[in-house]
């Protein structure tokens, strides 16, 4: 028996058997998503009808890149969808002083939740000092507006002991969430190509086991199914970045999921994959 993030039980046998369940509501499944509008070819009108899905599906958040703050904000007004502004994206190149002004402005605009990228170079580096203090100044930056922070690690430039050290400084500077990538992180493969894992069930359940239990775990890159979304959600993730938002949450309604607390079951992830596979 394992008991699933909403707190039902299984009996279906552990993580590697072929079904779980879960139960769940329709209007839970909708605020798991951070809808993702981050593509850097969308126009004003796509993000208007991106806006629109956010509003229709009831989710946590619309992510938007900065300069979308105030536009997001006047179209989400009355509803309980909050704007994310991204901070540093998708790189975290930017500098420390740049990224605590760019998360304090775009939280004065309206950003309720700010997701920032770490300097990966700097981890990757062992540099913990900077990266450290970069997290703080930019978090206490975005409470100080009333807004929290989630911070980027983007996983697959990382090694798990880089994980494992980033999960212990946001809980030591108590991060509102730790999230897994920005979607945008690719690595040259063998082949030459370029492509990326984006969120995995091994690095979901290592962030979730060295983050104490106040820091959310934020899932983004490669959960494109209803099923996927439930698998992480079994995992402790409480937050999902996404694009295929309509497509998970209609097939929830296929599936027999309400407003009222429902039993389903799913495939899940294999390990080592992220979701979409």
């Amino acid at each position: 028996m394992y008991t699933t993030a909403s707190g039902q039980s299984s009996t279906n046998g552990p993580p590697n058997s072929n079904r779980h369940t879960i139960t769940v509501t329709l209007a839970q499944l909708g605020k798991m998503i951070d809808h993702s509008l981050l593509h850097p070819t969308m126009t004003d009108q796509d993000i208007l009808a991106g806006l629109e899905i956010a509003k229709k599906y009831n989710v946590a958040t619309a992510c938007v890149k900065p300069y979308l703050v105030p536009l997001a904000k006047r179209q989400l007004q009355g509803t309980s969808v909050r704007v994310c502004p991204v901070i540093g994206f998708p790189h975290g190149n930017s500098t420390t002083a740049i990224k605590v002004q760019e998360a304090a402005a775009a939280a004065r605009a309206g950003g309720q939740e700010v997701d920032m990228v770490i300097n990966i170079g700097k981890a990757l580096g062992g540099d913990w000092e900077y990266v450290e203090e970069e997290i703080r100044l930019v978090n206490e930056a975005v409470v100080r507006e009333g807004a929290v922070l989630k911070i980027i690690f983007e996983n697959d430039y990382l090694r798990d002991e880089h994980i494992v050290r980033l999960c212990r400084i946001c809980s030591d500077l108590d991060v509102a969430f730790v999230k897994t990538s920005t979607g945008y992180g690719f690595v040259k493969q063998p082949d030459g190509q370029y492509n990326y894992k984006g969120a995995t069930v091994p690095h979901l359940k290592l962030m979730r086991q060295h983050c104490k239990p106040s820091v959310q775990i934020k899932a983004a890159g490669g959960i494109r199914s209803l099923d996927d979304l439930l698998h992480v959600m079994t995992l402790g993730v409480t937050r999902i970045g996404a694009t295929a938002t309509v497509a998970m949450l209609e097939e929830a309604g296929k599936r027999g999921i309400t407003d009222e607390p429902t039993t389903v079951s799913f495939k899940p992830i294999p390990d080592g994959q992220s979701g979409g596979y």
